[in-house]
């Protein structure tokens, strides 16, 4: 909530991805509480198009709410210059492409990202692990080198807790 009070006083639009629908409504329920305007979008929703224009040119709708999955494909968000990633997803290609709503042909701002992590919680081993992933890409489409080198049993311990 500080976040998003902070960047609607700041005159910015920001769209916030969660992957659980679940917390997508408890953040609702806490704008309609603060009076906050805001889009909501999710697997279920209907009138997407329809969504996405109103916060494209609602001067007033400050907020879009989107689920991580529902919100992958199709949408055109440039009036947003401030993305906010709830929790991680395991794959931080799923996330930049969700980042990349906002990023899209027509954006003349520039585009400010924020994951929220809480440390030592899964989400921060979500985190390491999509910088592994991450470093695996790299190197296998960037660089062109075999990621199995870089993996060791200690990654693999660490991710699942392992203790021998």
């Amino acid at each position: 909530m500080e976040i998003v009070d902070e960047a609607i006083a700041g005159g910015h639009k920001i769209i916030v991805f969660s992957q659980f629908v679940r917390m997508l409504k408890l953040i609702e329920e806490r704008f309609k509480q603060a009076s906050i305007s805001y889009e909501y979008l999710d697997g279920s929703t209907r009138d997407r198009m329809s969504r996405v224009r109103r916060f494209n040119e609602d001067e007033s709708v400050s907020v879009f709410l989107i689920s991580l999955k529902a919100g992958g494909t199709g949408l055109n968000l440039t009036a947003a210059d401030m993305v906010v990633h709830v929790d991680p997803w395991w794959n931080p290609m799923v996330e930049k492409q969700a980042t990349d709503r906002a990023h899209r042909i027509g954006q003349d701002k520039r585009v400010v990202t924020y994951k929220l992590i809480t440390a030592g919680t899964i989400e921060e081993k979500m985190l390491k692990l999509q910088q592994k992933k991450q470093s695996i890409f790299n190197a296998v489409i960037e660089e062109n080198k075999n990621p199995v080198f870089n993996l060791t049993w200690e990654d693999i311990k660490e991710l699942f807790e392992w203790e021998d």
